[in-house]
């Protein structure tokens, strides 16, 4: 989520390279990854050590994409122009291709170790809702440590907090990795990587969740990359970064409890398939109300939390819910086409997230350059003045996210099959045949 939320921000409006500049590096990054991520899950399937085949990655990984996180957000001060352009792309195409290292064989514990139903959910949810407790303490903490950490210096800032989450980051990866024991609940020989692709090209219902799971993020990573230029530009005033602080602590926390007690509260009066449909209708509606109190001109940060309890409760929500519907292709698959998956399926979520990040960043850039809003925090002033400006960041921020919405939603109601009692019918034959 650091990476996410703040890498265009970091390199655009802290150290001036270009905005279409960091959209285009991000979007090329992803384009990499479209290779890296699958391949990455055939070696995870091949793996064979006395630790496993997922834990030898998941440390692995992890302690190299610290490295890079930290180096990500120490470009040195001499680098300008197309230097510091080459610095950001290597760095954001290492931290991808490191982060996929741990990143894919984690998730894919999830269908390797449980069976279809309320435990594999339920372990889903738990893993999901930790993981958004982590991305939403990054939003509430983020500025308030960086000015903190660089006494108002914000490039010294992101480089000592990028420190202290990847020294976080190693701590909690390293306890999973030594305490965990590897118990998969199938043994099925390694696939070659035509193999492999041919499986994944073969689960429409895999392609059908990871397009939706696209969708979905870039809806949110667009909102979340132009937050900071709302409050710094439009919402404006001298006491910008309160606002933007107070709002991502609201947000942060509704996330929280959306994982963590909404869902399972709604889960136990509807159907996994019912609470992902009222989650898009919510996060409509609160895009819709944003919008209309942007338009309104109202400064109020508390009338601003009303739209925001919607959009957040609805993606944390629906950041669970995909990654239980992926889950249940792992059993698809297995029952189609002979084959258990798990770490190539699961390496299409490290993608499609990484994806939607490129796509969300290339989009924002595309509005701050359209929208002329540059690094000097006076220009909050100019940015007001300009209508038109001022405008165009407020539809880039709703009505580009609602529309990702509403295609996903209608996708996904025409193509998923996946329904409780399906999960159930596949689970049960699958156990028949093994």
């Amino acid at each position: 989520m650091l990476s996410a939320s703040y890498i265009l921000y970091y390199y655009q409006d802290i150290l001036g390279v270009s905005a279409i500049a960091m959209g285009i590096i991000l979007m090329a990054a992803r384009a990499f990854d479209a290779f890296n991520d699958p391949v990455m899950g055939v070696l995870v399937a091949k793996t064979r050590t006395r630790w496993g085949k997922f834990r030898p990655w998941m440390l692995i990984g992890t302690i190299l994409n610290a490295v890079i996180l930290v180096v990500m957000f120490a470009a040195p001060p001499a680098l300008s122009g197309g230097g510091l352009a080459v610095y950001a792309a290597v760095a954001y195409v290492l931290w991808g291709v490191t982060y996929t290292m741990m990143d894919i064989p984690y998730w894919s514990m999830i269908p390797a170790f449980t069976e279809g139903g309320r435990e594999r959910e339920g372990l889903t949810t738990l893993a999901r809702s930790c993981a958004g407790v982590g991305s939403a303490l990054i939003t509430i903490v983020t500025m308030m440590c960086v000015q903190a950490l660089g006494h108002g210096d914000e490039r010294t800032g992101f480089l000592k907090f990028a420190l202290i989450i990847a020294v976080l980051f190693v701590f909690f990866i390293g306890t999973t990795c030594f305490n965990i024991k590897e118990k998969s609940t199938v043994d099925v020989e390694a696939p070659s990587v035509g193999q492999m692709f041919r499986a994944l090209l073969q689960n429409d219902q895999t392609m059908v969740v990871v397009i939706t799971i696209v969708l979905i993020n870039c809806s949110l990573y667009v909102t979340s990359n132009l937050l900071i230029y709302f409050f710094k530009y439009d919402f404006g005033g001298d006491t910008w970064y309160n606002e933007y602080t107070l709002f991502n602590v609201f947000g942060g926390g509704v996330q929280i409890l959306s994982m963590m007690l909404f869902y399972p509260l709604l889960r136990r009066l509807i159907s996994s398939l019912q609470v992902f449909y009222v989650s898009f209708i919510m996060a409509i509606t609160g895009y819709a109300l944003l919008f209309v109190f942007m338009c309104l001109g109202l400064t109020s940060i508390f009338i601003l939390f009303v739209p925001a309890f919607l959009i957040f409760a609805a993606f944390g929500m629906l950041t669970v819910l995909t990654t239980v519907f992926l889950a249940n292709t792992v059993d698809y698959g297995e029952l189609r086409n002979d084959r258990r998956d798990e770490s190539v399926i699961f390496s299409m979520q490290t993608f499609v997230v990484k994806l939607a990040s490129g796509v969300s960043a290339l989009i924002a850039s595309i509005c701050l350059s359209v929208c002329r809003l540059s690094n000097d925090t006076s220009g909050a002033v100019a940015a007001e003045a300009a209508g038109g400006s001022v405008f165009g960041l407020r539809m880039t921020m709703t009505v580009v996210p609602v529309a990702g919405l509403l295609l996903s939603v209608f996708l996904f109601h025409r193509k998923y099959i996946l329904t409780e009692r399906k999960v159930e019918e596949i689970a049960a034959q699958i156990r028949e045949k093994r």
